[in-house]
């Protein structure tokens, strides 16, 4: 049997289809920018966005001021085609093409973003991979905001099979290295007018005794 190339895949979606043909288009991400404004992130503050590429998080938060922003995203074209969105902003950004599940950090981060990839990976060894990543690489008094679908949530998305998590499974399945702050359901509703219902949660990471 063929391994699936995730890469390939989502350069075929990014190349194929407009930003609003996607059912996570967002033209404001209210709940992430909530986030934001209820840790009081600094403008200062290091910020990566997990799967950004053609997302218009980073736009805002350029709006808002914040001056050290870190997009990742497996897709080469997505990353593109947000620099060519953001035109002479795109230069402050700094832009990583990688995939989450094998990304090795070069600094450490105060915000930790992740809406809507964490659920794509269903390899347990990927999803420790990535705990272990993000645990080593946010600060101690960083904070770990990651949304997927919830068990309410679709069970496919681009074609692929994604990982369902509730407010209590995703919390036991961080607890080894974070601690729970806060968990919130959402409703987003698609450019096609459809209700995907997402969970966010908020974590530190566990201080050593």
């Amino acid at each position: 049997m063929e391994r699936f190339d995730r890469k390939k895949h989502w350069e075929t979606i990014y190349q194929t289809k407009d930003i609003t043909d996607f059912s996570w288009y967002q033209p404001t991400p209210t709940t992430s920018l909530e986030f934001l404004k209820q840790f009081n992130v600094s403008t200062k503050a290091k910020i990566i966005d997990i799967g950004g590429g053609d997302c218009l998080f980073v736009d805002h938060l350029l709006d808002m001021g914040y001056t050290d922003i870190t997009i990742l995203d497996i897709s080469a074209t997505s990353l593109e085609r947000a620099k060519q969105r953001l035109g002479n902003r795109a230069k402050s950004i700094k832009w990583i093409e990688a995939d989450v599940a094998t990304f090795k950090p070069t600094e450490k981060y105060d915000f930790w973003h992740d809406r809507a990839v964490f659920h794509f990976l269903t390899d347990e060894q990927e999803i420790s991979n990535y705990l272990e990543t993000a645990k080593q690489n946010i600060n101690p008094t960083g904070v770990l905001v990651i949304g997927t679908f919830s068990e309410q949530g679709p069970k496919k998305c681009s074609g692929i099979e994604i990982k369902q998590y509730s407010e209590s499974t995703m919390t036991d399945r961080l607890k080894m290295f974070f601690e729970k702050i806060k968990c919130i359901t959402v409703d987003h509703k698609t450019p096609f007018h459809t209700i995907q219902n997402f969970v966010f949660c908020s974590f530190r990471k566990l201080q050593a005794v």
